[in-house]
């Protein structure tokens, strides 16, 4: 028998606002910033926090769409994310999941840390010493997202990787966004 109505307890009592598991395109991050930002008007009253969430939102999808061009297009099971917008209170979070080379692991646990262990003043200080230089990557950005995701949310991303096999990692994070 199918019992659907689990599913839906099961997202009720987690507040799970916005869920997608799926392959990914521009359109596609696209529908979900749009039903997100439907949503939250619907249910967040404070338009300071709701714009916050949105553009954390926006920065977290943005940085899993611009590193997928790394990825093997033969494997297209790779190409699937898992994204989850909750709310537990008056506090938001912010899951995305997605495969990423087993090579580039080490580096962006560095970044990532090192970006968690800055306090907001050097958070600011470093954003800005970025922007100042114009350093833009061949992907298009100056390798501001990670640090502009701590500084809007004033919190350390959580994050992990699981080994899939010797070429990919399924690499996770959540984010706090609090009022």
């Amino acid at each position: 028998m199918l019992d659907i109505y689990n599913y839906y307890q099961t997202m009720q009592n987690k507040s799970i606002i916005l869920a997608y598991k799926g392959n990914v395109s521009e359109d596609l991050f696209n529908c979900i910033l749009q039903l997100a930002e439907n949503k939250l008007d619907k249910i967040e009253l404070k338009s300071k926090l709701k714009k916050k969430v949105f553009n954390i939102l926006v920065e977290v999808l943005q940085n899993i769409y611009h590193h997928f061009d790394e990825l093997d297009t033969s494997h297209q099971e790779y190409y699937s994310v898992l994204f989850l917008l909750t709310k537990e209170g008056s506090d938001y979070s912010i899951v995305t999941g997605n495969h990423v080379l087993a090579d580039k692991v080490g580096n962006l646990r560095s970044k990532i840390e090192e970006i968690n262990a800055m306090t907001q003043d050097e958070l600011k200080a470093i954003y800005r010493r970025r922007l100042d230089a114009g350093d833009i990557s061949e992907k298009g950005g100056a390798g501001l997202g990670i640090i502009d995701i701590v500084r809007k949310s004033g919190e350390k991303i959580k994050y992990d990787f699981k080994d899939v096999n010797k070429e990919y990692s399924f690499f996770s994070i959540q984010v706090k966004v609090s009022a």
